[in-house]
């Protein structure tokens, strides 16, 4: 018997923070044990590698999960990102701009980058592995997608994390729609 098979959506819900959390944990230890035995330029290196392929599988289930149309645009883009592992531990936000021709991600509260402070760690250098992970992301769910980084630690605004931008290339109002 599978114990959440009984469970409350109450219990359901912490599991799945938690899971979460345990899966945003496995990446910051691996990822440190890349950085002490290769050093950052490597550790980083092999970090994009992985947030590549990864960003490609989940975007992919994403889509399969929640029937979510191939060039659905930056409607479905919005969507997908609110269903990313991520949304689950990091607070963050969505925005249109542009008469509705560009979508801006923020993260409002990164766990990978308050935990390496609370430990005493530089912030992580997160541009390249980003524009890596949500580019392929965005272009997962379309391709026509293209991401730009608006800013990333450690060269973001006081208090900012992570924030990007992402158009359609034939970006037009009625491409929203």
């Amino acid at each position: 018997m599978n114990p959440y098979d009984d469970m409350s959506r109450d219990d359901l819900l912490r599991a799945l923070e938690m899971f979460a959390k345990n899966w945003l944990a496995h990446d910051g230890c691996w990822f440190l044990a890349a950085e002490e035995r290769f050093g950052m330029e490597t550790a980083i290196a092999l970090d994009a590698r992985a947030w590549q392929r990864f960003a490609e599988a989940e975007a992919r289930r994403i889509m399969a999960t929640f029937a979510l149309p191939p060039e659905g645009g930056l409607p479905a883009l919005e969507k997908a990102l609110g269903l990313r592992m991520y949304s689950l531990v990091n607070a963050q936000h969505t925005e249109w701009a542009e008469q509705g021709s560009q979508l801006r991600f923020f993260m409002d509260v990164c766990r990978v980058q308050e935990t390496r402070r609370r430990k005493g760690l530089p912030d992580f250098p997160c541009r390249d592995v980003g524009l890596v992970e949500f580019t392929t992301f965005a272009k997962t769910i379309d391709p026509r997608i293209r991401t730009r980084c608006l800013h990333c630690p450690p060269e973001a605004p006081e208090g900012a994390y992570c924030a990007w931008e992402f158009t359609l290339a034939d970006a037009s109002p009625a491409s929203r729609a």
